[in-house]
């Protein structure tokens, strides 16, 4: 099996999904980026005036923004041949068969955790004031593809699902004349 070869095709509109996650994610990072780097961003602080972060805040802001681009990378084990078995590389257990649970079940929770998280934030934009509505637009902007990610995660996890041939058979019983 070559680097890119999984052991049943990849459908092409998953590969493309695959590719659509991190790129999804990408914005909110760009825009918490932008605060971790000291702008504002149009965030106004209980007093009126332009917030923000300073130290471990800024850190822990630009860490999200990292890890959240490394979560979402992962959709890419639903689609490569990593997602099936373990590379070489990895000490002990390289080369070994994943289990497709292994990556199905993290997976769907993953997908459920994303779009809890990213339903309940939309009620907490509503307690930031911006100055300008057209910064509050651009923050909406960066984070409404967030909304995606479950889903389209969810999505992709039944394609591997049943890329794995892990759907029960068909079977008609025929009952005895």
């Amino acid at each position: 099996m070559s680097s890119r070869t999984t052991i049943r095709p990849v459908p092409e509109w998953a590969d493309r999904v695959a590719h659509l996650i991190p790129l999804l994610v990408l914005p909110s990072g760009m825009w918490r980026l932008g605060v971790a780097f000291g702008f504002s961003m149009g965030v106004l602080d209980a007093a009126g005036h332009p917030a923000h972060v300073h130290g471990l805040e800024a850190v822990g802001i630009g860490s999200l923004t990292l890890i959240s681009e490394l979560v979402a990378l992962t959709a890419f084990g639903l689609v490569r041949p990593w997602g099936e078995v373990v590379p070489g590389w990895i000490p002990l257990i390289g080369g070994r068969r994943v289990a497709p649970y292994a990556a199905i079940i993290p997976a769907v929770l993953g997908s459920l955790a994303l779009m809890a998280i990213w339903t309940f934030t939309v009620f907490g934009f509503s307690d930031m004031s911006f100055s300008s509505p057209w910064l509050f637009a651009l923050m909406l902007a960066c984070y409404l593809p967030l909304h995606l990610w479950g889903p389209l995660l969810l999505l992709l996890t039944w394609a591997y699902h049943r890329r794995r041939g892990l759907e029960a058979p068909i079977t008609a019983t025929v009952g005895a004349a």
